[in-house]
């Protein structure tokens, strides 16, 4: 698969937990694919144990047919050791052009920022291809991610062109609260692993999106 081929754009971003059952996690999976899911992301939340080889090919296979690019989660170890498309950063990395050129390869790099300016000033000078807000709404899995204000995705917006996706407890029901953001994108755990029906969901927030 070459790199330029697939693209992050905007739309629905999935970050698969791999804590999951793994057999639960790549139904959840498959089902948000048919629905329309353009980015995969493999969070860095390791079971002790965990076969990590197993899961990520099994999850590059599933987003193989439709070259939905597929991410790791602060890992460059695992980026390197198993070519995946890309990796989604926690924080800004201050040996980023040392660690790219290690990696002898281009790939997707993506930052999570908050209401700070200076992450996505960051995000900007060094030409990453999306940055991800996190908190927007109340989330268990967002973690210590503070709450960020629409208002402050909109003045970003204002910044840059690049993708950016919302994330953090954001679910059919409330997804319209961000609208007018200037956002490109949702990223959405628990909204789609936890849903009965993943494929309706994942196709729900597209419906949305296009409304934007």
């Amino acid at each position: 698969m070459k790199h330029q081929e697939k693209k992050i754009t905007g739309g629905i971003y999935l970050v698969v937990d791999p804590a999951m059952n793994t057999s639960e996690l790549l139904a959840k999976l498959q089902q948000a694919i048919t629905g329309g899911l353009r980015t995969i992301q493999i969070w860095d939340r390791w079971q002790a144990g965990t076969n990590k080889k197993a899961i990520i090919s099994q999850v590059k296979e599933l987003a193989q047919e439709r070259q939905i690019p597929v991410l790791i989660n602060n890992n460059w170890e695992l980026l390197m050791e198993f070519e995946l498309d890309g990796i989604h950063l926690d924080q800004p990395a201050e040996d980023l052009e040392a660690r790219k050129a290690a990696l002898g390869r281009k790939c997707f790099i993506g930052l999570t920022c908050g209401n700070e300016l200076e992450r996505v000033e960051w995000a900007i000078a060094n030409k990453l291809d999306y940055i991800s807000f996190c908190s927007m709404f109340p989330s268990a899995s967002a973690g210590s991610c503070e709450l960020v204000s629409p208002q402050t995705v909109r003045k970003v917006r204002q910044m840059t062109s690049m993708p950016m996706f919302v994330s953090g407890g954001i679910s059919l029901q409330n997804i319209d609260q961000l609208k007018h953001t200037g956002m490109d994108g949702v990223a959405v755990i628990s909204s789609v692993l936890q849903a009965d029906k993943p494929a309706e969901v994942v196709a729900g927030f597209c419906e949305k999106l296009e409304k934007e």
